[in-house]
């Protein structure tokens, strides 16, 4: 059985290698090939980081806590060789989330063949290598022009150290960004009710919306005899990717890409992937690790992809997925009425609904195609959902049938 030092000098030998190694495959591109070496490779840092962590844990003293006056080189050596064990772990675990970024991107992107029956990745072996082919997907989420740029090794710090000063500047300016604090919003109002139920006095805790008329609300559910006060606020705080290891891969891989307008692309594949896909689809992605599931109060990377916009307001990015987040919880139980429209094309028909944008702008800014946004614009409006979901309806009214019996019809229809 290997010693912990070995096996720390095993993790950076695999490490350094998989860096070399991945290089050469970006030279030239093959997604198929791509995915099986980083599958490989996942599963082996993986099985390396959980015999790691089992030595190692989570916490390890640090030299720099040690007084330099009463520093016993027999406890400096010890402090040390802790601390490099927690180096490699960290090492391990930021490789491990480039990994499973890059996997992400790929599966966004590309549909996997063998025949044609459409695989997963985890269906790609060298067996049958060679067999699969890839297709590309009609949108793409995330940008695969960033997968050369991620740290694969591990080692962010020591690969920003070889890039210019306008790199490392960019870096520092997007990981401040993700690691910004969202602006605290009130969600609702936890409150405390005493209640007479058969001649009982009874108590309940309940969450009550906070723009809702509370005396209204407990009128309907305790009749006329009840006191309340409020407990606390739910808020909402915190920052938009909860994961370091994803932060410092993405802040990396934009700076390198484009250190002038890295923070802005970032920003606009972000707000895409809220866009593009459903609550149920954000579960299984794995575009950003530790990304929030809905966006629900205001993150100034989201501003920066519209600021140029004539009519810009800050928070406009923001407001735009806060919105979105609600229609998903509006639509539930009735995606029946609409289920011949892709979560993709369904997001840019909210978007058109929400916002003054018209087809063209919506579809330059999700990456979607024209015509496809049009017609399925047309299907959600004879559905009648638009009428439901959006207080005016000015903006669909193009997309209405012209003739009187096609309206007649499209009446019946919707009841």
């Amino acid at each position: 059985m290997t010693t912990t030092e070995e096996l720390v000098a095993q993790v950076n030998k695999i490490l350094d290698d998989i860096g070399i190694d991945l290089g050469r495959h970006f030279e030239r591109f093959d997604p198929v090939e791509l995915a099986l070496n980083l599958k490989s490779n996942l599963s082996l840092l993986s099985e390396l980081e959980e015999e790691l962590e089992r030595r190692v844990g989570d916490t390890a003293p640090s030299v720099r806590f040690v007084d330099k006056k009463s520093r016993d080189p027999h406890l400096q050596w010890i402090y040390r060789k802790k601390h490099n064990r927690t180096l490699a772990l960290e090492r391990l675990r930021s490789a491990i989330t480039a990994h499973k970024i890059a996997l992400a991107h790929l599966s966004a992107s590309y549909s996997f063949f063998l025949g044609k029956k459409e695989i997963s990745l985890d269906e790609i072996r060298k067996e049958n290598v060679r067999k699969v082919r890839a297709e590309e997907r009609p949108f793409r989420l995330g940008r695969l022009e960033i997968l050369p740029h991620l740290a694969y090794s591990g080692d962010v710090l020591r690969l920003l150290a070889r890039e210019g000063v306008n790199v490392r500047e960019a870096f520092k300016f997007i990981k401040g960004k993700l690691r910004e604090r969202g602006t605290i919003r009130t969600r609702s109002l936890r409150i405390e009710v005493e209640y007479f139920e058969n001649n009982r006095l009874k108590k309940a805790r309940l969450d009550i919306p906070a723009d809702a008329d509370i005396e209204m609300e407990l009128r309907k559910r305790f009749g006329r005899r009840f006191r309340w006060r409020v407990l606390s606020f739910v808020k909402t705080r915190g920052v938009l990717i909860n994961n370091h290891y994803t932060v410092d891969n993405l802040a990396l891989a934009y700076a390198v890409l484009d250190p002038e307008k890295g923070a802005e692309k970032l920003g606009l594949d972000i707000f895409r992937y809220y866009f593009l896909t459903s609550p149920a689809d954000r579960e299984t992605l794995s575009l950003y690790p530790g990304i929030k599931s809905c966006v629900d109060c205001h993150y100034s990377i989201l501003d920066l992809p519209f600021r140029h916009e004539e009519k810009f307001r800050t928070g406009t990015g923001s407001m735009f997925l806060i919105r979105k987040c609600e229609l998903e919880r509006e639509l539930v139980g009735r995606k029946k009425d609409i289920s011949g429209i892709p979560n993709h094309l369904l997001g840019g028909v909210l978007l058109y609904g929400m916002s003054d944008y018209d087809e063209e702008r919506v579809a330059e800014i999700l990456g979607i195609d024209e015509d496809e946004l049009r017609e399925a614009i047309r299907k959600f409006v004879i559905s009648g959902l638009h009428r439901v979901l959006f207080p005016g309806t000015d903006k669909f009214d193009k997309f209405m049938p012209k003739s009187e019996r096609a309206k007649r019809f499209l009446d019946l229809l919707q009841g």
